[in-house]
């Protein structure tokens, strides 16, 4: 199995332009025989709190049906950001598309301080089979909630995958922490996180991919965006950094 991480540079608030640019990342993933690529927390829209409620959706919005389209056609898992509207409010999302089958939502449970003036708390989705693997998620700060990595463990997951916006400031913390994830439970981990501006931080970059180890494997840069995929039979690394964005 091949696992792609992304490393985008978001449109602000603009889900028809950011939709364009995520379908020429997964057209690389394609073309490098992915099997599975995830994107940055909420990387339809960006990380923008403030405009989280009015842009926040469901399940059946026609836009993402490009997406299902493309993993039925090519047997890829698309896992993409977006704010969902619940019956409490709005919470921070992603969905899940698998070749021929309904699409999924993993929503954030564990919300960082200060999300809740915009957020509330999703249900997770445990980890759950793609092939001959089973996949964990986490959304950014659930990195850090010692009892979700368990969960995730507890239920075999091969494969951790933390979709995350990332700081200048934030980002070797999250480093260390998933490094530490994947040494302590034996699982590949990657994180998938935002270049550029979003929600008035500076994104570091550095979207990176460990061994069962922890130990580092691969690491975008720090300004341009792009993709790194690992072999997980093989222990085989690629990436693509992209010095001039699909905007």
């Amino acid at each position: 199995m091949k696992i792609c991480i992304t490393q985008t540079k978001p449109i602000k608030g603009d889900i028809d332009k950011n939709i364009e640019k995520h379908l020429h990342f997964i057209k690389l993933a394609v073309e490098n025989k992915a099997d599975v690529i995830v994107f940055p927390e909420l990387s339809l829209t960006g990380y923008e709190p403030e405009l989280a409620e009015k842009l926040a959706t469901d399940i059946d919005d026609q836009r993402l049906d490009v997406f299902q389209k493309i993993s039925d056609d090519n047997e890829i898992l698309i896992g993409v950001g977006l704010p969902t509207k619940t019956g409490n409010g709005t919470c921070i999302s992603m969905f899940i598309f698998q070749p021929n089958t309904s699409r999924k939502v993993y929503s954030k449970k564990y919300l960082h301080p200060g999300e809740e003036k915009f957020f509330v708390p999703g249900e997770n989705l445990l980890p759950f089979k793609y092939k001959n693997k089973t996949i964990g998620i986490a959304i950014c700060y659930e990195t850090s909630i010692p009892e979700h990595s368990k969960t995730i463990y507890d239920h075999g997951a091969d494969v951790y995958i933390a979709s995350v916006l990332n700081s200048i400031d934030s980002v070797n913390k999250d480093i260390y922490r998933i490094s530490a994830i994947a040494k302590k439970y034996k699982m590949i981990s990657c994180m998938s996180n935002f270049v550029g501006t979003s929600g008035g931080s500076h994104c570091a970059g550095k979207s990176s991919i460990w061994n069962k180890d922890g130990m580092l494997l691969e690491q975008l840069d720090t300004l341009n965006e792009g993709i790194a995929i690992i072999d997980i039979n093989k222990q085989e690394t690629t990436k693509i950094q992209i010095e001039k964005s699909f905007e």
